[in-house]
């Protein structure tokens, strides 16, 4: 069994699959993810030129920063990582059992997305505004 969820941004838009297959498939619904950045990236052309950037928004799951805090780092979800490899039009490309840092060209947070929701999820969340 493969651990990496990869993706061609030349593939089309999946569509007709159940909220099972979309969610609770063996891409634990990354690949809907980065597609819904794919769709963002085209109706907010400037939150793609962010991503482009080496921003890291604030989007709909952990991992965004929108300032600078005390503590220089925090943990993301795969699923951001998706969604903002969406965003910049790259091909979907996460291993479902290794952990990525980033850090946000604007803030100088670093950012580890991890496969261990636990990791983030008592987290303060960010807001988007």
């Amino acid at each position: 069994m493969t651990h990496r969820v990869q993706c061609s941004i030349d593939a089309p838009p999946r569509s007709g699959l159940s909220r099972d297959q979309v969610w609770e498939a063996a891409d634990k619904g990354l690949i809907k993810c980065w597609e819904i950045g794919r769709e963002r990236a085209a109706r907010f052309p400037e939150l793609a030129q962010r991503c482009l950037a080496g921003e890291l928004p604030v989007l709909g799951w952990k991992g965004g920063v929108s300032r600078s805090l005390k503590k220089r780092d925090k943990y993301g979800s795969l699923k951001y990582l998706a969604q903002w490899q969406g965003l910049r039009g790259e091909d979907l490309d996460i291993d479902l059992t290794q952990e990525q840092a980033l850090t946000c060209s604007r803030t100088q947070m670093q950012v580890t997305f991890t496969p261990d929701k636990s990791k983030y999820f008592n987290q303060p969340a960010e807001m988007s505004a």
